[in-house]
């Protein structure tokens, strides 16, 4: 009797449900939370116009809040690089990247994601929302490419809106405390992101954000080119991006697309913000510091992939970029009175979503603190959480994950 009211109960919440049933996935396979997709409402997505490369619907995982965490949300951008030219574009539709045709349907909650309160012991009850990515801007463009062979939609400033609108619905139109997070491109996201996220919220509602191996660098790279902006100027023409920036930066510097940038950008957010990077990311190393243009013999290939092989020339040039990274954080680390800083010395790239490096026995640590207690501090505003570590390689808690 018991069991057949059991299954009743699941068929009716299987017909009746008004989210993806994959979303039901929710569950611990080798000590593993994994998370089934849920693919926007194609009424939502079709009013915003919000449609990943190739055209396919956006998607995120949920996981449900419970006991005192059921009002309180954290929602993760995904990160997973850019493209911004129509052949890398093209390439990047055909992917994971730009489709959620090629996505895994179901991802692992790790890190701040985790529902395990050893793991994740301030976020483990809160509904945790992690933001497929498929437009290669950051969910930041808003246009559209046809030449009448090819159709490739830029929307990721819909699919943010899109995603939103379908989760507040769910609960977060009630939430009480949110944190809005990323990693690397989702990183870099919740920079642009952070301010609009509150707009959304209750008024009394606590929303911070956190950004984690997002703070990427607008800087000459070895050969002395400005390979980043060139990029990223690309990719704001390319997309349709500079229309969605922070008006008020936009409105001050003399060129609006280095708005794009974290640290012209910082200035200008309201809503109180963590940085969490490493001094020496891996990922900027690669592509920003010394890209493949700008080290055509490869002196630096060895170097890149194990920082024991650097000569001492090219560990001067990784200590003159951690102070460029210091330098352009100054202003905040003096002045900002909401804001949090975790500023390690590891070669890793994002830290957040591994419980390796978010806590654990061995996790990377500064002034005695985890990533994830620096982080619960800030937000729970139990300390002041400012912390900048001391230059390679005086952190032996350091795992140095390289590469990236």
């Amino acid at each position: 009797m018991i069991i057949l009211k059991f299954n009743v109960s699941i068929l009716l919440l299987l017909i009746c449900a008004p989210w993806n049933v994959h979303s039901l996935y929710n569950h611990r396979k080798n000590n593993r939370l994994e998370i089934g997709m849920t693919m926007v409402k194609n009424t939502t997505a079709k009013a915003f116009g919000a449609y990943c490369l190739d055209g396919s619907l956006p998607a995120y995982h949920i996981s449900r809040g419970f006991g005192s965490g059921a009002s309180n949300w954290i929602l993760q951008f995904e990160g997973g690089g850019w493209c911004n030219d129509v052949e890398s574009c093209l390439g990047r539709s055909n992917t994971r990247r730009g489709s959620t045709h090629y996505m895994t349907k179901v991802e692992i909650f790790n890190g701040i994601l985790s529902n395990n309160i050893s793991q994740n012991p301030d976020f483990y009850n809160w509904n945790r929302i992690k933001l497929r990515y498929c437009d290669g801007a950051s969910f930041a463009g808003n246009s559209k490419f046809d030449n009448g062979t090819s159709l490739m939609y830029f929307r990721g400033q819909k699919i943010w809106q899109a995603i939103i609108f379908d989760l507040l619905p769910k609960g977060l139109a009630n939430a009480e405390k949110a944190l809005l997070s990323g990693c690397s491109a989702g990183g870099l996201a919740t920079f642009l992101h952070c301010d609009n996220f509150t707009k959304f919220l209750p008024r009394n509602a606590t929303v911070k954000c956190l950004s984690d191996a997002g703070f990427f660098m607008d800087i000459p790279d070895i050969a002395n080119e400005n390979t980043s902006r060139t990029f990223y100027n690309n990719l704001i023409t390319l997309q349709g991006v500079e229309q969605n920036l922070d008006k008020n930066c936009t409105s001050t510097l003399e060129d609006p697309k280095l708005c794009f940038f974290p640290q012209h950008l910082l200035g200008f957010i309201k809503t109180p913000f963590f940085i969490l990077n490493t001094a020496y990311d891996v990922y900027q190393l690669n592509h920003i510091l010394v890209p493949p243009s700008a080290d055509p013999r490869g002196p630096w290939n060895h170097c890149k992939l194990n920082i024991s092989t650097c000569t001492p020339s090219q560990i001067q040039t990784l200590q003159d970029f951690r102070e460029n990274m210091f330098e352009a954080l100054y202003s905040f680390y003096k002045h900002s009175t909401s804001g949090g800083m975790f500023i390690n010395s590891c070669f890793a790239h994002c830290q957040s979503e591994g419980w390796n490096t978010w806590l654990a026995e061995d996790s990377p640590i500064v002034h005695n603190k985890t990533i994830a207690e620096a982080v619960g501090d800030w937000y729970f505003e139990r300390n002041v959480t400012k912390l900048m570590d001391c230059p390679y390689p005086c952190n032996n808690s350091c795992q140095n994950l390289i590469p990236a």
